[in-house]
């Protein structure tokens, strides 16, 4: 796992380099989704759900996003110390919801809630395995998120 999980917010330290930005030397837009991403699987990751081992299942489960919305507040830089921390809002059935942010050092620069679901290898959904459920309740649902948005 990469970054820490605080409190049940998950930290994710990233660097902007030069193959981030556009030629102003500002994050593209679409690179702050890139940096998300990595922050959900490490935050998967660091309470034990791991993406390989669910497609390795005898039942296989993916991932996959039904909905994100960003909000950008403010852009990064190339050389900028970014950190992303992500949190689970809620979790029912196949969905779990996430909220995300991006911050440069007391700054938050960017906000997304992210609407996930598990789903098989034909693309219908499926529940969140229970050992996945058990992690998440552990981290106590959506008495992070707030925090994390405001």
């Amino acid at each position: 796992m990469t970054g820490s999980l605080v409190g049940g917010i998950h930290h994710l330290p990233v660097r902007v380099y030069f193959e981030d930005t556009d030629l102003s030397g500002i994050v593209y837009h679409a690179n702050y989704l890139r940096f998300a991403e990595r922050g959900r699987s490490d935050f998967l990751r660091a309470i034990g759900i791991n993406h390989a081992d669910l497609a390795a299942a005898e039942e296989p489960i993916f991932w996959t996003l039904r909905r994100i919305t960003v909000d950008y507040a403010k852009p990064a830089r190339i050389d900028d110390l970014l950190e992303v921390r992500t949190v689970c809002d809620s979790f029912t059935g196949a969905r779990l919801d996430m909220a995300q942010a991006i911050w440069r050092g007391d700054e938050c620069l960017v906000r997304l809630k992210v609407d996930a679901a598990c789903i098989n290898p034909e693309g219908k959904p499926r529940r969140i395995p229970q050992a996945a459920l058990a992690a998440l309740k552990a981290l106590g649902e959506g008495e992070q998120g707030a925090q994390l948005l405001d």
